[in-house]
């Protein structure tokens, strides 16, 4: 999988399956016939040539990574290869201790900055792997782990189904949110739940500063939304080419004309801002009473797997919303929502 220079233990990073590494594990003996071929990122294969360079070489080869719950080859599998070649048996081994997706991490991570190099098609297939399994690491950290760039890595993940998590990991093992916006729904979510709750914890929950989490806090007692109209007015992103979305068109009794004073009006009011379940509302109508420009913004940045999912909750939440309506407007025949 792997050339000579590829040792365990050296060139760590801050990875936790990395860090496992570092501990510098016993060094055993094993029957090469006790392993097994590795999960590797290389799809060409054993490279022959590669391994009768290493079968003739007269330099001590770094011991092997073996995955202890499997026995099969993390790191080493061209050095497994050459042992074989020069007819030796038994092949020194360090054992590696985690799931089979950390360890195919520690192949990805060790066979892009050592030994025989990755081609391109291999580091990115392996990353599209990574983003299957790790959808809360940052693209950096991806990026260096299969030695793309993160712009790259970036790519991959839009082309990918995969899960849109609120909070990404980089390199640093920190926590932080994929969006400003995300971060203040989420930070506007927990002091919904626990309006008492120190500021510090809902930060560290949220993946915002201490700073942005007092000014979710200041807006909702202020009966306003968790986010700024300038966040909300962000710019339009490109759209994904072949997945066109229709403009949304929204009736006119809902323009801002008419809406935006009411919601004004209420926001003011205040029996409605001195209650938990007052600020409640004003939050909910602020986030659902938005332009046709602002949901066209929003319909654009979908990822086209989830869009039937999220028409199927919109009309859902239009239901709810129209019950709401007619219990608030006095019919009493609406008993749910």
């Amino acid at each position: 999988m792997t050339g000579q220079d590829c040792a365990p233990g050296s060139g760590t990073s801050g990875f936790p399956s990395e860090r496992a590494l570092s501990a510098k594990p016993d060094v055993v003996m094993v029957a090469v016939a006790d392993l097994l071929d590795a999960d590797s990122p290389r799809t060409g294969g054993v490279d022959a040539a590669h391994v009768q360079n290493l079968a003739e070489s007269a330099t001590e080869l770094p011991p092997i990574i073996v995955h202890r719950a499997t026995m099969r080859v993390i790191d080493g599998v061209h050095r497994v290869r050459a042992a074989i070649a020069r007819g030796d048996d038994r092949i020194a081994a360090q054992f590696f201790d985690g799931s089979e997706e950390e360890a195919f991490v520690v192949a990805v991570h060790r066979n892009s900055a050592h030994g025989l190099p990755l081609s391109n098609a291999d580091r990115t297939a392996a990353a599209g792997r990574i983003l299957r399994s790790h959808p809360q690491w940052s693209d950096r950290r991806i990026a260096k782990i299969a030695g793309l760039s993160d712009k790259t890595v970036g790519t991959i993940r839009r082309r990918l189904p995969v899960a849109v998590p609120v909070q990404r990991i980089g390199r640093d093992g920190r926590r932080r949110p994929v969006s400003a916006r995300a971060g203040r729904l989420r930070a506007g979510e927990l002091l919904d739940r626990r309006p008492d709750a120190p500021l510090s914890e809902v930060a560290a929950e949220a993946g915002i500063a201490l700073s942005t989490a007092r000014d979710v806090r200041r807006r909702l007692k202020a009966g306003e939304g968790p986010i700024p109209p300038k966040q909300q007015l962000a710019s339009k992103p490109s759209r994904p080419a072949g997945h066109e979305a229709a403009p949304v068109s929204v009736p006119a009794q809902a323009g801002p004309g008419q809406v935006l004073p009411d919601l004004r009006d209420l926001a003011r009011d205040p029996a409605l801002r001195a209650t938990a379940d007052g600020r409640a509302v004003l939050r909910l109508l602020s986030l659902h009473t938005q332009t046709a420009a602002h949901w066209e913004r929003l319909i654009v940045r979908l990822p086209p797997y989830s869009r039937t999912t999220v028409a199927r909750l919109a009309r859902h939440c239009a239901r709810t919303w129209d019950a709401v309506a007619r219990r608030l407007e006095g019919d009493r025949a609406v008993d749910r929502f």
